[in-house]
């Protein structure tokens, strides 16, 4: 689906396209971690640690660069609240529940179909 660009840089919005400013925004928010995120904050703001351990097996290094390029991207809001020790969360934006929408989903869609996709070559294929 293409739409004119309201940023004036190109006619319009092709994913598709080697140049589309969309590619980035697909690539965020086809990026497991990110996917993965946005859902964990669906059910509203959190903290760096409770995330991480919604998260399992995430590092800490990359949930911070993920946390990063979806604060960039506006998807998600950080706010610092001046406490000792520091307390900041993360909460979803207007467009980060947006997104959240297709990638819940999609992420129910992986669980209920799972199964069938790791389902086990036919043994005329695997002599190949």
């Amino acid at each position: 689906m293409t739409t004119s660009c309201p940023s004036g840089q190109h006619a319009h919005h092709d994913v598709y396209a080697a140049q589309c400013p969309c590619r980035a925004l697909l690539d965020l928010l086809a990026n497991k971690w990110s996917a993965l995120s946005i859902g964990a904050l669906e059910n509203g703001p959190q903290r760096f640690g409770e995330l991480q351990r919604k998260l399992q097996g995430v590092s800490p290094k990359v949930l911070t660069q993920t946390l990063r390029r979806l604060e960039e991207f506006g998807i998600v809001d950080r706010t610092v609240y001046p406490a000792v020790p520091l307390h900041v969360e993360y909460a979803l934006t207007p467009l980060g529940r947006s997104a959240a929408i297709p990638l819940n989903a999609l992420r129910s869609w992986v669980e209920d179909n799972i199964d069938h996709a790791l389902r086990p070559e036919p043994a005329a294929s695997q002599s190949r």
